[in-house]
């Protein structure tokens, strides 16, 4: 069986950063790493890069962490969208890794 994973999306890096830390001190999570999006209307949105946080660990934790970075996160730019993937199949898992700050 799969550990959870909660995926939350949010305007820009500082608020990505902040939402780490507070989803990370409210629950017992790890923090796969993170990845971004520039989406075509990048203009047209309060902060022009989408981040997204995904935390691994049981289901209770996972929904703290989300709820804490939420919460920090729309404290600073905004949060997109969230989802907590109760049982995480082993192939989403490899996806899990992959992230678009290492290109160039």
């Amino acid at each position: 069986m799969g550990k959870a994973t909660g995926i939350i999306e949010v305007f820009g890096l500082a608020a990505a950063f902040v939402a780490v830390d507070a989803g990370c001190k409210a629950a017992n999570v790890t923090v796969e790493t993170l990845d971004k999006n520039k989406p075509g209307n990048a203009d047209a949105l309060p902060v022009p890069l989408i981040v997204a946080i995904k935390f691994r660990g049981t289901v209770e934790d996972v929904k703290a962490a989300v709820e804490a970075a939420e919460y920090a996160a729309n404290g600073i730019t905004g949060v997109i969208s969230k989802h907590i993937i109760p049982n995480t199949e082993e192939s989403t898992e490899k996806m899990l890794k992959l992230n678009a700050f290492d290109k160039n």
